[in-house]
C-alpha cells in the first residue's frame, strides 16, 4: 500500500513520519475518557520522569475529532470512546500505527473503571478472562459474512506481574478476576477499578473526590508496572555495558 491513512487519528504513512514519531513505543495505556488518557500521560511522565509533567502535552489526534493521543518517552496513551464500534475502530488504526513505525513487544492496557460483583468499591481487578453477555468466554465478530469467534483469554503472565506490582505498592485491594464486556471487547490486559458492588444496588454513593481517587487507582497500578520494567530494562543495560 503506497499510503496508508489511519483516518480518524488524523495520521498517514505519507503526510507522517511513524517510525520516527512513535518507533519507542513499548506501553500503549487505552481508555475511554480523553481527559483520563491525558491525565495519565501527566502522571506516568511524573513516574518515569522523561519529562516535565507539567507540561502542555499535544494531542497527537489534533486533526480529528474522534480520539485523543499523548506520547510520553515510550508510553502511548490513546481515549477509545464507547462502544464496540468505537474501540473497534481504534484498536485497528493502533495496530497499523505500530505496525508502519516497526515497533515491536509492545504491552497493551486497558485502564478504567466498571461496576463489581461481590466486590468492595474501590477494588482494581486485572481481568483474566472477558465473559460476553451469556457469560461466555469468547467474542463473535462478522467478517465477510462469516462469523467467526475468538476465545478472550487475556495475556495471564502479565495479569501476574500486574498484582505482584500492587503487592508491592500495598495502597489497595487489587485481584485478578473475569470481566463482564457486553458489546465490547478488548485484545490485551484490562485493569479497572470498581466504582460499587452491584449486589447491593446500581447507584453510586461516594463523594465526587472518592470516585475520582478511585478512577487513579489503575493508572497507579500500571505506571508502577512500567517504571518497574523501564528501571529493570536501564539496569540490564548499565550491566552489558559494564560487562
Amino acid at each position: 500500500m503506497k499510503d496508508d491513512v489511519l483516518y480518524h487519528f488524523g495520521l498517514g504513512t505519507a503526510t507522517h513520519n511513524l517510525p520516527a514519531m512513535f518507533g519507542d513505543v513499548k506501553f500503549v495505556c487505552v481508555g475511554g475518557s480523553p481527559w483520563r488518557m491525558k491525565s495519565f500521560t501527566e502522571y506516568i511522565a511524573a513516574e518515569i520522569r522523561m519529562e516535565d509533567p507539567e507540561s502542555e502535552y499535544p494531542n497527537i489526534c489534533a486533526g480529528t475529532d474522534r480520539y485523543a493521543m499523548y506520547k510520553v518517552g515510550p508510553v502511548l496513551s490513546v481515549s477509545h470512546g464507547m462502544g464496540i464500534p468505537s474501540i473497534a475502530i481504534m484498536l485497528h488504526e493502533l495496530i497499523k500505527l505500530l505496525h508502519h513505525a516497526h515497533c515491536e513487544d509492545v504491552t497493551i492496557v486497558r485502564i478504567g473503571t466498571s461496576g463489581g460483583i461481590g466486590l468492595e468499591p474501590g477494588t482494581v481487578v486485572v481481568t483474566k478472562k472477558s465473559m460476553d453477555a451469556t457469560f461466555l468466554p469468547k467474542f463473535e465478530q462478522v467478517i465477510l459474512g462469516k462469523t467467526v469467534e475468538r476465545n478472550t483469554d487475556l495475556d495471564q503472565c502479565l495479569a501476574e506481574e500486574l498484582l505482584q506490582c500492587s503487592k508491592e505498592l500495598n495502597q489497595f485491594e487489587t485481584v485478578i478476576g473475569n470481566t463482564m464486556c457486553t458489546l465490547d471487547f478488548y485484545e490485551a490486559a484490562v485493569v479497572c477499578v470498581t466504582l460499587l458492588d452491584r449486589l447491593k444496588g446500581d447507584q453510586m454513593n461516594g463523594s465526587h473526590e472518592v470516585l475520582q481517587s478511585y478512577q487513579l487507582r489503575p493508572q497507579i497500578l500500571v505506571g508502577n508496572y512500567i517504571k518497574k520494567l523501564l528501571k529493570a530494562k536501564a539496569g540490564r543495560s548499565c550491566n552489558s555495558a559494564t560487562v
